[in-house]
């Protein structure tokens, strides 16, 4: 029967990837279906980091930091084109913490995960004497330094689709899941395409990983909505470069928050996040003022040179679905993640809560727990399995080097983007191209036809929003009239298909 899997994965974000990715690795039939487009809400709107979360040691989550923490270096194995070390500054403000709790706590977070090359220990700074410092108002004498990475979140998404596809699972986005009929041994559940299409699909098992829409996918299924499930909504803005080096600012808050100040996309600065908590379609998240507002203060705070609301570029919100515990403020509410197995017939299998970080665990998780439920799948692989697509050759830095001795003609710039962007499959894209006028037309920002088909006939991008935001991050510096032009050759791909 073409539409029988073992595995239904309802949810196209990082953790519903992730998961179809582990199980069609350990020869499971599996289909994913995403209602929008994959990384469409949460799993593209975060601050963007591989990181094991240093403000959550002061509320004890030393379990999740500890697992986070160790993941790095496996995610950066998996995709080094998409994932960056980085250096994080925290200046030291005596009165929000004293200097030797934030020495304890980077002992700890230097200790709780594996210290590497790419991840080197913590050490004290002098701010008036370090490059770092100078873009800091000259009260800030002191800091911190330590290592964590940053990642395109949305990419890291696509390369498990990707990866999950070229090992036999079926990728459905733009298709609903609308009900979910239980039996003894098995699920039907009804897909609605974008086009009205209603497809029907036979599983012997159900993973929810819908996010903040989990609670709407067991209604549909004739289950109770999960209990203690928290929506919190984080904002972001993004403004040109801010300072010139290379590494980020870990900003201590008079709220007992932290705000981050990350270099993006060579020239700007990606400022996050809020903790806001949220009630409502989660698809309809949008920054508010006062969340502008609060990051812009709290950026202020530190800066030499103020930033303005007039200088935001871009700004963006996601909802994030947390497991409520016993703190009142959101910012505090954990970032662990909880597996829920309703086994009272065919097994469906709810992901609750989680982080970017941890995604590859909680699949590896995932697996283990329905293994029992499942025709012998294979052993756990992903820790030591292959890299992600495009992964295979090295960093960003190396695939750069590579395609600029053999696309000696095309823009510099242009090859090191697609590096970073498609690593080692950037060669597959340009294909014998030895000219900027052989990629076809321009439609701006070092987008040509060529790259466009690469996204339309192999990544599932459809909007100028998948082109743009989620494949590439050229929104940025495309124009309204070049998007116009885009949204049109996009349309006219659509109409011929």
């Amino acid at each position: 029967m073409r539409d029988a899997f073992d595995m239904l994965v309802v949810g196209g974000g990082i953790n519903g990837a992730g998961i179809a990715r582990d199980a069609a690795g350990r020869g499971l039939r599996v289909c994913l279906c995403e209602q929008d487009d994959l990384a469409a809400h949460t799993s593209s709107a975060s601050s963007k980091l591989i990181h094991g979360g240093l403000r959550y040691l002061q509320q004890g989550e030393f379990t999740l930091v500890r697992k986070a923490l160790n993941e790095r270096d496996t995610l950066r194995r998996l995709a080094p084109h998409l994932i960056q070390p980085l250096s994080f500054v925290l200046p030291h403000v005596q009165q929000l913490r004293p200097a030797w709790m934030l020495r304890a706590g980077l002992w700890l977070y230097d200790h709780l995960g594996t210290t590497t090359a790419h991840f080197p220990r913590s050490q004290r700074l002098d701010l008036h004497r370090d490059a770092r410092g100078q873009a800091l108002q000259p009260r800030y004498r002191r800091g911190f330094a330590y290592a964590d990475a940053r990642v395109d979140d949305a990419r890291l998404v696509l390369l498990n689709a990707l990866d999950a596809q070229a090992r036999g699972a079926e990728i459905r986005v733009r298709t609903r899941c609308e009900q979910l009929i239980r039996h003894s041994d098995h699920w039907w559940a009804v897909l609605r395409t974008g086009n009205g299409d209603v497809q029907r699909v036979r599983a012997g098992c159900v993973v929810n990983a819908s996010g903040p829409w989990a609670g709407s996918v067991l209604e549909r299924a004739g289950l109770d909505a999960p209990l203690g499930l928290r929506l919190v909504q984080g904002s972001h803005i993004v403004v040109p470069r801010l300072f010139e080096h290379d590494s980020a600012y870990v900003l201590q808050q008079p709220d007992g928050r932290i705000v981050f100040v990350i270099p993006f996309e060579d020239d700007y600065t990606l400022i996050g996040t809020t903790d806001t908590d949220f009630d409502g379609d989660p698809a309809g998240a949008r920054i508010l003022d006062d969340e502008q507002a609060y990051l812009l203060e709290a950026v202020n705070r530190y800066l030499r040179v103020p930033v303005r609301t007039e200088d935001v570029r871009w700004r963006y919100s996601g909802v994030r679905p947390l497991l409520a515990d016993h703190h009142t403020r959101a910012s505090r509410v954990t970032r662990d993640y909880r597996l829920a197995l309703d086994t009272a017939g065919a097994p469906l299998l709810s992901v609750l809560g989680g982080k970017l970080t941890t995604y590859r665990v909680l699949a590896e998780q995932a697996l283990e727990t329905l293994a029992p439920h499942l025709p012998a799948p294979g052993p756990a692989w992903t820790a030591q399995g292959p890299a992600l697509p495009g992964g295979e050759d090295g960093d960003a830095a190396q695939v750069g080097a590579q395609l600029r001795r053999d696309y000696p003609r095309l823009p510099p710039a242009l090859l090191q983007r697609l590096a970073r962007t498609y690593g080692s499959r950037a060669a597959a894209l340009l294909g014998n191209a030895d000219t900027a006028a052989t990629l076809g037309h321009h439609y701006g920002a070092g987008l040509y036809q060529r790259e466009l088909d690469h996204l339309v006939e192999h990544e599932w991008a459809r909007t100028t929003e998948d082109v743009l935001w989620r494949r590439t991050r050229l929104g940025l510096q495309f124009s309204a009239a070049q998007r116009d032009a885009l949204a049109t050759a996009l349309r006219a791909r659509t109409a011929m298909a």
